[in-house]
């Protein structure tokens, strides 16, 4: 938001500072469909621009809930290992576990 006030554009797109500024840090869960769709209007994003943006803030929950109540132990295990791990793990080996976990839900969906 370079050469914006920040107290400028929440008031353009109807909410307050200290929202934005809780959205930008990751204190407050993902955005509405309706709020990204003010951003992309107030930002003149076009198209794939705004269909990316709209993905991004779909799946940008800060904080997540894992229920493993009806899972494996081994399910609760993990779980809990990647929550307290998850700050240690650097760009690359993010993208390899996202490759395992989208291979095991392929595998999964299939049989």
């Amino acid at each position: 938001m370079r050469g914006l006030a920040q107290k400028d554009m929440a008031a353009a797109l109807g909410v307050s500072s200290a929202y934005l500024s809780a959205l930008e840090h990751g204190r407050k869960g993902a955005p509405s469909f309706e709020f990204v769709q003010r951003i992309v209007t107030y930002f003149n994003i076009i198209w794939d621009d705004a269909d990316e943006m709209m993905r991004l803030a779909g799946i940008s929950h800060p904080r997540i809930v894992i229920d493993t109540g009806r899972l494996l132990p081994e399910a609760t295990l993990f779980a809990n290992e990647l929550a307290a791990s998850v700050h240690c793990l650097d760009e690359q080996s993010l993208k390899l576990m996202m490759n395992i976990l989208q291979k095991a839900k392929q595998d999964f969906h299939k049989g």
